[in-house]
């Protein structure tokens, strides 16, 4: 059985609008994905992907969407992880390692520079190590602008 990637992006300016900027490019390569996190963060989170771009739409949905709309959103907001073999990458906006993680073929942390964002996502990085998974980091700010 191959074990799950695990890609923490760290030094991101802003978390959730990194996050939208990753699910813009899923989107418009057909990727589905699941993102997990708290009922505030999803609520914050949904409306951004509405407004953070004058001309992009990524489109998404709430897990509590009508069953047609689940089907066809490529991305997924739900407070737990959903057993969905349509859906092989995790977005993990959470604090904490999202159950039943090991249901995915990748899973991608974005790390800000806060600093109990920072602990958190160490406590995350040991748990999936501990678990196994093949782990890699990507510092935003050493990276090339796109």
């Amino acid at each position: 059985m191959a074990s799950t990637k695990v890609e923490f992006h760290t030094q991101a300016p802003d978390k959730l609008l990194y996050a939208c900027r990753l699910l813009r490019k899923a989107a418009a390569s057909g990727t589905r994905v699941q993102v997990p996190a708290d009922e505030d963060t999803l609520r914050q989170f949904d409306q951004l992907l509405w407004t953070f771009s004058n001309i992009d739409f990524v489109p998404h949905c709430l897990q509590d969407a009508p069953a047609q709309m689940l089907e066809n959103s490529p991305i997924l907001l739900t407070p737990q992880p959903q057993a969905d073999a349509t859906r092989a990458i995790l977005l993990n906006l959470g604090s904490g390692v999202a159950e039943g993680f090991e249901q995915f073929d990748r899973i991608i942390e974005i790390v800000c520079e806060d600093g109990d964002d920072k602990l958190q996502a160490r406590n995350r990085w040991k748990r999936y190590a501990g678990a196994g998974c093949d782990m890699s980091s990507r510092n935003l700010q050493t990276q090339t602008p796109r």
